[in-house]
């Protein structure tokens, strides 16, 4: 197979390199210059730009978002259910259709330089299949351009609607890949009831689990003990994600431990969107906790924030977190890159201590190259000049998506 070189970049900011690209894989770094390309290698101009692992969004609402239209004021109330009510008054009177939104805002991503996709499919007594048909037809359109998994997503829970189950199961039948779940207690007031149904259907379909938790503190410790007991009895090591999390963030540190101690047994995972309130990134990295980094929805009728940008939304961790070491923002760009590719269970959690990981030899030609001088640089500029790599072949270049974009 024909290889690609990558000539001329700086892996995670260091010397000057040129990178070889076979099978998709990182076959070879070799100092810029050091080695003769071979000619009948593909060349890409690095110019001197930084390559990073390309960015893996992992909590993401492809089926909620509004980019490409028009601006409008929000509307929404506080609360989940004020919230989800909102948005299904209002998501199908939108100016482009489900499928359009979603095409748009997957291939602006992918320009952007994510070729990792984590997304939710809203899927209940309202919405049907309609949502979740959309992002299968996104999925299969940009095959070739990035990997995307499609989280069954019960917004409005599972037992305040009747047939809510039945929608989920059919869902996952439908080919979603991940069984998603939300707010056990503070939603369904049924923790139990709510995480037998995720887990069944889980078991069922052999499929791994998402779970929002929006709930405050010890409601969020006690249903993350639940979660816990359903993750070991049914032995899902490794296939069970946490999302948000906000209320452990806020608790009592030996608490935190506690727990953190059964998601390193268990291979517990968690996902994040940079909160104003963030989880303690650098304890869960001192467990070997997995956790990404995502964008949520995009312009929707949830929020104004959003913008497909996972440079952009790594710059947010850091700020929240209130970083300004390099080590510290490198270590976000982590998270917001192979941080999502173990959630995803495809990647291993980097070492403690090791924040560049993800371009050594033999991994994933999956790669993005941005302008900067150093990563901290690149983060806090977020330039338009990037190109992005997708097992090996370039699928985006200045923010321009290669031939067969419909963006």
């Amino acid at each position: 197979m024909t290889s690609t070189v990558v000539a001329d970049v700086r892996p995670w900011g260091g010397p000057a390199s040129d990178v070889v690209l076979t099978d998709g894989r990182i076959s070879g770094i070799h100092p810029a210059g050091a080695e003769p390309i071979d000619p009948a290698a593909r060349t890409v101009a690095g110019r001197g730009r930084i390559l990073l692992p390309s960015f893996a969004d992992v909590h993401v609402h492809l089926d909620s978002t509004r980019i490409g239209l028009p601006f409008r004021p929000h509307t929404g109330v506080p609360g989940v259910w004020g919230m989800m009510l909102n948005d299904r008054e209002n998501w199908r009177q939108a100016e482009r259709s489900m499928e359009h939104r979603v095409a748009t805002t997957l291939e602006s991503a992918i320009a952007r330089g994510t070729t990792q996709v984590r997304t939710y499919a809203q899927v209940d007594v309202d919405a049907g299949m309609e949502r979740l048909d959309a992002v299968l037809a996104a999925r299969e359109a940009n095959l070739d351009r990035c990997e995307v998994e499609i989280i069954a997503f019960p917004q409005a829970g599972l037992l305040r609607e009747a047939g809510s189950i039945d929608v989920l199961e059919a869902a996952m039948a439908r080919g979603a890949d991940v069984v998603g779940g939300i707010d056990p207690c503070a939603l369904d007031r049924d923790p139990v009831r709510h995480l037998d149904a995720v887990f069944a259907i889980a078991e069922r379909h052999g499929a791994p689990i998402d779970i929002h938790l929006h709930e405050p503190d010890q409601l969020a410790k006690f249903s993350t003990e639940l979660i816990i007991e359903r993750t070991r009895a049914l032995d899902m090591r490794g296939r069970v994600t946490i999302s948000h999390g906000y209320g452990l963030g806020t608790l009592p540190e030996a608490e935190l431990r506690a727990l953190l101690e059964q998601f390193r047994e268990l291979g517990i995972s968690m996902a994040t969107i940079a909160p104003r309130s963030p989880l303690p990134t650098r304890l869960l990295d001192e467990y070997g906790i997995a956790l990404g980094l995502g964008q949520d929805g995009q312009r929707d009728y949830w929020s104004p924030y959003g913008n497909t940008d996972m440079l952009d939304r790594t710059w947010q961790l850091a700020f929240t977190n209130g970083f300004r070491r390099d080590d510290d923002i490198e270590h976000c760009v982590a998270i917001a890159t192979v941080g999502g590719r173990a959630v995803m269970g495809r990647a291993a959690m980097p070492a403690l201590g090791d924040d560049r990981p993800g371009l050594a030899v033999g991994d994933p030609a999956d790669l993005v190259v941005v302008a900067g001088d150093t990563v901290t640089a690149a983060v806090m500029d977020r330039l338009n000049d990037r190109t992005v790599i997708f097992r090996g072949s370039v699928v985006a270049d200045a923010l321009e998506l290669t031939e067969g974009s419909r963006a």
